[in-house]
């Protein structure tokens, strides 16, 4: 079995990225995707730890793209640190992340809540900061009771704390990732809030620009669920991936490799990524 999407504390997961390699590989895991949020500074640490504990490790990032109802977001694969069009936008969007900690740091002082950058930072155990680190801070200084009690009554979309973040196309993240050379995977589709027919029907434009696979095999999905998108997967010539979105204690309900405890990922989608990076 394998984990196709997984977070560190190099964006908002709880466990650094040898850690997670750990947990795979105790998992018995054969191979691991980490994608962090809009970066790829943890991989060289993975890459490490996925070497000793003899698991391959499967390079990667999530992006968040503009799009409405819901929200879209698209996993990278076979990405790697350096030069090239999808490491460009990652630069980008890491700034815009920075800037955005530092105006949502004078949102809660003006809202009378005595916070800093640096204890923030001081939750994160990483050099990207996010909302998950901000809630873990104001559960610490008593300001929130629960970590989704910052989010509910502060940080999350609406709430008087709440900072918009800089989105790019799905268009610009698919060309960006081919011209680095890596393969797309619109991940939690059911996220993007669309009935099954325009759900099908937005995946279809996403594949004739580019996209490769849909996850499929989600940690949070029923069974049905997960069997009619890997219906909508196979007529339209994608790879049905999956992948439990592990965060450690920011979703304590997953568990890498196996969700909720059913969810199992076959090493043949990988194969089939492979095969298609190839083609």
């Amino acid at each position: 079995m394998i984990d196709l999407h997984c977070h560190s504390t190099c964006s908002d997961g709880s466990e650094s990225p040898a850690s997670l390699v750990r947990l795979a590989a105790g998992a018995g895991l054969s191979a691991l995707a980490l994608t962090d949020h809009d970066g790829l500074s943890g991989l060289r640490e993975a890459e490490e730890a996925a070497c000793s504990a003899g698991i391959e490790l499967v390079p990667g990032c999530e992006v968040s793209c503009a799009f409405s109802p819901g929200s879209l977001h698209i996993l990278c694969y076979f990405v790697e640190e350096g030069d090239g069009p999808l490491q460009s936008q990652l630069e980008r969007l890491r700034a815009d992340r920075a800037s955005r900690n530092e105006r949502l740091v004078a949102r809660l002082n003006e809202l009378g809540i005595e916070i800093t950058l640096e204890e923030v930072a001081a939750e994160a155990g990483g050099d990207t900061l996010g909302r998950p680190h901000f809630a873990a801070a104001l559960v610490r200084k008593g300001v929130s009771g629960s970590y989704q009690a910052a989010f509910d009554d502060l940080l999350g979309k609406g709430g008087p704390a709440y900072i918009p973040k800089a989105f790019v196309s799905a268009e610009e993240t698919l060309a960006a990732a081919a011209g680095s050379r890596a393969l797309t995977v619109l991940a939690h589709p059911l996220s993007l809030s669309l009935a099954p027919p325009a759900l099908e029907s937005f995946v279809i434009s996403l594949r004739e620009a580019g996209l490769t696979g849909m996850e499929c095999l989600y940690g949070r999905y029923a069974p049905e669920e997960r069997a009619g998108l890997v219906r909508i997967a196979e007529r339209n010539g994608l790879v049905a991936t999956g992948g439990s979105d592990y965060h450690g204690s920011f979703k304590p309900d997953l568990a890498v490799g196996v969700g909720r405890g059913d969810l199992e990922v076959p090493d043949s989608v990988l194969s089939a990524l492979k095969e298609r990076r190839t083609a």
